[in-house]
């Protein structure tokens, strides 16, 4: 077994406040689980200003993080035959384009057949790296392109690049409706959801979260948008999305279930009553190589049941 000493200072901002102190940690080093968080921090391996603290403790900015432990290979998940789509690779990091229907990681419902365990199966190397070395997340019903860093430097310098807004998202999202303005920014703060624990809300008190979006193709009753990430909150572009008045097509679980138009036709009808998962993609992507700096920019192409869709959408329109 491999043993790895790492150590982070950390300074907590004010735009994550307030939060306990388990979820900034996680928030600003997604390389590492939750789970390990909280382990680091009964062990006393995690201090604030000096001191050890609960898992439980609420951060109101200021205050600074230090982390120093030892850890073993981290990564349990299985090497699975799974097939996945290299977009590239080098020997620091790969981009991958996910298929719509593939869980990322494994968790309650899903302890295997994700993308964790293809990554496994193709690079046996990265059970060396945290969540095999995934730099952030898309969620089962969104396609598009996902970074994974081949080593623990890659992968932290990588997911510092995230949390400091150099590596840039761009998502192509369906949705009905029309946004109010062809270019606008939704600056909302998203939070759980008060009922239902799995989704995600507009809350006063959470967590700053920003969507850029561009009107890039009006049809009778439906817009294409480009959404860009200002910050990565989870589900944030469905949510904004919905508040904004234009949910995604297929997104039932914030608003966007079928809703008929005269404007459709029998045939788009049809199209839209079977697309059974949200209609966005993670279109493209760029960073900055975590070795040499180099920006690199990649696109992925719109899958096949998404672009039918837009196909017989322009016919019909």
């Amino acid at each position: 077994m491999v043993h790895r000493s790492i150590e982070h200072e950390l300074n907590i901002s004010r735009e994550i406040v307030p939060s306990r102190l388990d979820h900034a940690v996680a928030e600003l080093l997604p390389q590492y689980s939750r789970a390990l968080i909280q382990q680091w921090i009964k062990q006393g391996a995690l201090l604030v200003n000096r001191k050890s603290a609960k898992a439980s403790l609420k951060l109101v900015g200021g205050e600074k993080i230090l982390i120093k432990v030892t850890i073993d290979d981290v990564t349990s998940a299985q090497p699975e035959r799974i097939p996945i789509d290299v977009v590239f690779e080098d020997e620091h990091l790969i981009v991958v384009n996910k298929p719509a229907g593939l869980v990322v990681h494994p968790g309650a419902g899903n302890t295997s057949g994700t993308l964790m365990n293809a990554l496994l199966n193709y690079d046996h190397d990265l059970k060396a790296v945290p969540r095999a070395g995934i730099i952030h997340r898309l969620d089962k019903n969104t396609s598009g392109l996902l970074i994974i860093a081949r080593d623990i430097e890659s992968q932290f310098k990588l997911a510092r690049d995230l949390e400091s807004r150099i590596i840039k998202r761009i998502y192509t999202a369906l949705v009905y409706k029309a946004p109010p303005y062809r270019a606008g920014e939704i600056d909302l703060a998203l939070g759980r959801h008060p009922k239902e624990r799995k989704k995600m809300a507009v809350k006063v008190d959470g967590k700053p979260a920003k969507t850029h979006y561009n009107l890039t193709e009006k049809f009778q009753s439906h817009s294409l948008l480009e959404c860009e990430l200002d910050t990565g909150r989870t589900h944030q572009i469905r949510v904004h999305m919905q508040a904004l008045g234009t949910p995604i097509v297929g997104d039932i679980e914030y608003g966007g279930q079928y809703r008929r138009s005269k404007s459709d036709g029998q045939e788009l009808e049809k199209m839209l009553r079977a697309f059974s998962r949200q209609a966005l993609h993670a279109r493209k992507l760029s960073l900055n190589h975590p070795k040499n700096g180099r920006n690199l920019s990649f696109t992925a192409p719109i899958p096949e049941d998404f672009k039918s869709l837009l196909e017989a959408m322009r016919e019909a329109n």
